[in-house]
């Protein structure tokens, strides 16, 4: 996380006072169940050890006056005012929406704010800012909300202020993570069980492509729409049909010819990450790296042949990956079209691993990745 005490110091620089609170909430990477969340699927994600650090205090009107170290741009916008046209301040400005949705009473604040995570990497930096936000002003104006509700109002400000229609592990992760855990969460009820992930001997690490195309943001809800019109097809001839978490392949397959074959394919991966992310963690639980670095293997291959979400830059990653007996495995992470790669790679091979790709990398698309190590961090909370 970004250093506490310098955002405060850039607090009372701006807002001439020291009289604040101070909040955090972490990025996330996910293990496993990609595209599955708003499926109403499992996810395999946890809060990871950078994030977004947040210095408010109340100010006593309804107006909202933020500062975004990161952009180094001062905002602001009234409460019940216009949403503003910089895009970092929508997603405060629809935290506070839809908590006024929900009967909160608050009023306006001011606000500066930073972050240590890198941004067009797949860390879901947005959700760690919309739960920052939401834990602060939860707390400071003591509205009540619980962690899930917050996920939700995350959730709900990316559908509804940012136009993009997200599942809500990454919130949610946001919100509940624990450090040493991953959280095995079932996105249709809610219940998650935080699931003790030490691997011995191994590194988490991110493979950055540095590169993320223009693709990402309306391919999402593309294939948002394909699952949804596939479920459709379903639930015509079948009951009890609201998601893809209700069908089985078996199901899918006698309906096979009613359905466009690009949406049967996207459907397909959908039900089988499922299955592959309870595989992963039963073999967790079995301290069985090898079988969950095989899980993750299948996930990229399931991304990149049936749900076509992946490109040129990831596949040669994880291509590179398959090959070195030192990672266990490896697997596009996030939205797709860029990002990352995230691997489950031994101590004693990561030195070579990392030269490796960074050298095959520059000589194939000439640009060089970026590497981010990672360890699993605690969710949202109040600073001392």
């Amino acid at each position: 996380m970004i250093d506490k005490n310098y955002v405060k110091e850039r607090f009372e620089k701006i807002f001439g006072t020291t009289n604040c609170s101070l909040y955090a909430a972490p990025g996330r990477v996910n293990l496993i169940g990609e595209h599955t969340d708003y499926n109403l699927g499992y996810v395999l994600p946890a809060s990871i050890d950078k994030g977004i650090t947040v210095a408010i205090t109340p100010y006593g009107t309804s107006k909202v006056d933020a500062y975004s170290l990161d952009y180094d741009q001062r905002v602001s916008f009234d409460i019940d005012g216009e949403k503003p046209e910089e895009q970092w301040a929508c997603y405060i400005y629809g935290v506070v929406q839809e908590m006024k949705k929900r009967g909160a009473k608050l009023e306006g604040f001011c606000c500066v704010f930073g972050g240590d995570v890198p941004l067009g990497a797949g860390l879901s930096s947005s959700a760690a800012l919309e739960s920052a936000f939401g834990y602060a002003i939860n707390d400071i104006f003591e509205l009540g909300f619980s962690l899930n509700d917050l996920a939700k109002i995350g959730q709900m400000t990316e559908h509804n202020y940012v136009g993009v229609r997200c599942g809500i592990m990454d919130q949610f992760a946001s919100l509940m993570g624990k450090e040493g855990k991953v959280i095995r969460l079932d996105c249709r009820s809610l219940d998650y069980e935080l699931v003790p992930f030490n691997p011995k001997g191994c590194k988490v690490v991110l493979i950055d492509t540095m590169v993320k195309h223009t693709l990402a943001s309306s391919e999402y809800n593309v294939r948002r729409t394909q699952c949804e019109t596939g479920v459709a097809v379903v639930a015509q001839h079948e009951k009890g049909i609201e998601s893809l978490r209700d069908i089985s392949l078996d199901i899918l397959n006698k309906y096979k010819n009613e359905m466009d074959g690009i949406v049967y394919k996207r459907c397909a991966y959908v039900i089988n990450e499922n299955q592959r992310l309870m595989d992963g963690c039963a073999a967790l639980e079995k301290d069985d790296l090898k079988v969950f670095g095989q899980k993750m293997y299948g996930s990229h291959e399931g991304l990149s042949n049936e749900y076509g979400v992946s490109c040129k830059e990831l596949d040669f990653i994880v291509e590179i990956a398959k090959k070195n007996d030192g990672v266990v495995g490896a697997r596009m992470m996030g939205g797709g079209f860029g990002g990352c790669v995230i691997s489950l790679v031994k101590n004693e091979a990561y030195d070579d691993y990392i030269a490796e790709i960074k050298t095959k990398y520059v000589e194939k698309f000439n640009i060089e990745p970026r590497v981010i190590d990672v360890v699993m961090g605690d969710g949202a909370r109040k600073l001392s």
